[in-house]
């Protein structure tokens, strides 16, 4: 088994078909289909099942690919770092949206006092994208605020967080007494897409609470989910640490529910086979020591 196997072998489960994998490498479909060969006589296991014209992973093809990503990846910086020594180095960091516009920037300026030749390339996703990108290898580790769902990405809390409902005043609930539960049935709220960490929560708090909820609008953005509850288009559902301005100005108030528990943590993922550098592992130190705030009262 060599890295050419496995390079091969990754193309072939990114593309789902030999020739494709042999268009995209440049050698013979022969060459490809040979490849795979080794590999499933070498460690004695089936990594593709063929259905409908196209190949598809089998369990043990899917723990290979993982292994195969995170060896060429490690292989590759190895080339980089030995062969340009004076080269400046990079890290690429992960976060959902709620962290990449509220904590990101100020952890990356602490990062570069400590690293200030090191580059760090940031990619901000949902929590579902961010996952994908984990898998896929092509970003070190992330911060997200949502729940990770593949058993091969390690999660570590490091900073609690809380969701509330805000509306503008506009709203007829600016300012009010608390509400129950079953009223917010008959609210319109403004929320996040799909897959995004701060979404789920809500949609599984309703769940379990038993409310069918009524959506008013949803955005991919924290700004654009502010701004339309300022002008009074729905209760937007946020963090906390996203509205504090607002809150203090007036601009936005807390619709309170008794008995509504929005509590959360923020989280540093990474995937269980990767390899940090010690300036990755910096960057987590410096997530794990960063002096978060404390919850305001809701």
């Amino acid at each position: 088994m060599t890295f050419r196997h496995l390079k091969i072998f990754i193309t072939v489960a990114d593309t789902g078909s030999m020739t494709a994998a042999a268009k995209v490498l440049y050698i013979a479909q022969p060459t490809v289909s040979q490849a795979v060969s080794d590999l499933e006589e070498y460690y004695g296991v089936k990594l593709f099942d063929r259905l409908a014209k196209r190949l598809y992973l089998t369990d043990k093809g899917t723990q290979l690919l993982s292994y195969a990503r995170h060896l060429i990846s490690l292989m590759n910086e190895m080339e980089q770092v030995m062969k340009n020594p004076d080269k400046v180095g990079v890290i690429k960091v992960g976060a959902s949206l709620t962290i990449g516009a509220y904590l990101l920037p100020q952890l990356v300026r602490r990062f570069k006092r400590q690293y200030p030749f090191l580059q760090v390339r940031a990619t901000t996703k949902n929590t579902l994208d961010i996952e994908r990108l984990l898998l896929q290898n092509a970003i070190d580790f992330a911060i997200v605020e949502g729940v990770v769902h593949t058993p091969d990405i390690v999660a570590t809390p490091f900073m609690d967080d809380k969701l509330l409902l805000v509306c503008g005043k506009a709203h007829p609930l600016y300012q009010t007494g608390p509400l129950l539960p079953a009223d917010l049935a008959n609210l319109q709220f403004i929320v996040r897409e799909q897959g995004s960490g701060t979404r789920e929560l809500f949609e599984n708090m309703m769940a379990t609470q038993e409310i069918k909820w009524q959506l008013a609008w949803e955005c991919n953005g924290s700004d654009v989910l502010k701004n339309a509850a300022v002008k009074g288009v729905g209760v937007a559902v946020i963090s906390q640490r996203l509205v504090e301005r607002e809150l203090a100005a007036g601009d936005l108030s807390i619709v309170r529910v008794a008995g509504l528990d929005l509590k959360r943590k923020f989280s540093i993922v990474h995937h269980k086979n990767k390899f940090l550098t010690e300036p990755m592992k910096a960057f987590i130190a410096l997530c794990r020591e960063y002096p978060g705030r404390p919850a305001q009262p809701a």
